[in-house]
Formats: C-alpha cells, structure tokens, sequence
C-alpha cells in the first residue's frame, strides 16, 4: 500500500475533486471510471480507495463543496433580493429548481434516478446524529430570515425551524419528476411554488406584537 505524505495526500484528493468534478458533470456517475478518476492524481486505481469508499463518496464531497459555493448566490437572489417573504420564498424554491434542473452535476441525480442511491450512500458514512445535523445546517443560512419574519408575523407556522425545514423539503420537487407527466412538469412546478410560497404567508398573524415563545 503506498504510503504518502500529507502534502502529498492533500494534492492527489484535490485532483480527484477537480477530476471528478469535470468527468462527473460531463459524462455521468455510472459512465466515469476509477480510471479516468485516478489517472491525472498519477495513482493506482486501488489506490483510489486510500481516499474514497466509492465513486459516490467523491460524488458526495463534490456536492457539498459546490453546495457552499451555490449558498451565497441562492441568497442574493431570493432572501436578500426581496423584502416579502412570500416573493422571497418563492423566489429562492425557483433559483433552487433551475439549479437542479440545469446544472450537470445536479442534473443527472434527477435524469439518472441518483437520488436514493446518494442517500444511501451518505447514511452509511455517518451516523443517524450526523444526518440529523446535516439536515440541521442545510437550513442554517436561510433560517434567520424566516425567524425574522416569524417574529413579526409576516410568516405562518408553528415555530421558524418548521418553516425552514418546510421550504428545503419543498426544494426537493425536482427529484421527484419521474411522478409527474413531461409535458405538464414545467406548469406544475410553477403552481407548486407559488402554492407553498402563498401557504407560509397568507394566513399570518394580524397582530404586532412581537412572537417570541419559539426561544
């Protein structure tokens, strides 16, 4: 089994990333190989899994560091761009959906039925705790604005975090699309939005007194 130093380590895993990223969103999980993965790191394919349990794992890795990268611009473009939480809210669950929709890497968890498969996968690399808290800081960067709106009744629901875990749960309707008929996705998808949006919102507190029994 080779054995590397860190520096060594840390650049054969950034060049995976990098491959992986490039090879992953050109031709797919399934269709890119330990090979190609392993070949510009100029490493064994067995040593490959010195760094990663499987091509999902690297998969995995990828999608986290683009998630951190996508965050802030999801922000600017939803909860920073509008003062009305129900324009916020549906502007967010849009730029979400499009993102899904139209980049590679994201894409082809929809086209290729990945889904459940990376979920697999995650759950047998932590525990239920750690999933738990992943699922956790997956609403961290919204939920202050939904706890802002909460407090001064612009937002309906039994508590911020609810809400906030609602609109994530409702981001995920594009990996849902192999249930709804092709050539009716697009108005669906619009009438979802504008449904959930409306429904956190319509039925808010008439009232200024500030909420604060979710402390």
């Amino acid at each position: 089994m080779p054995h590397f130093s860190d520096a060594k380590r840390e650049r054969i895993r950034e060049t995976l990333h990098k491959t992986g990223r490039e090879l992953f969103a050109r031709y797919g999980l399934d269709k890119t190989t330990i090979a190609e993965l392993t070949e510009p790191a100029g490493i064994a394919t067995g040593t490959f899994y010195q760094f990663y349990d499987s091509k999902e794992a690297l998969y995995i890795e990828i999608l986290e560091a683009y998630s951190e990268d996508l965050i802030p611009r999801l922000l600017d473009n939803s909860f920073e761009a509008h003062d009305d939480p129900e324009a916020a809210i549906a502007a967010f669950l849009e730029e979400i959906m499009d993102e899904a929709e139209s980049n590679p890497l994201l894409n082809q968890i929809i086209t290729e039925n990945l889904y459940d498969r990376i979920r697999a996968q995650y759950s047998a690399q932590h525990s239920d705790e750690e999933v738990a808290e992943e699922r956790e800081r997956s609403i961290e960067y919204f939920l202050p604005y939904i706890e802002e709106w909460y407090d001064e009744g612009r937002v309906s629901g039994s508590d911020p975090e609810t809400i906030a875990h609602t609109i994530r749960a409702a981001a995920m309707f594009p990996y849902n699309k192999e249930l709804i008929i092709d050539d009716r996705y697009s108005e669906i998808r619009e009438m979802y939005i504008d449904t959930v949006a409306a429904g956190m919102t319509g039925n808010v507190i008439e009232s200024n007194t500030t909420r604060d029994d979710h402390e």
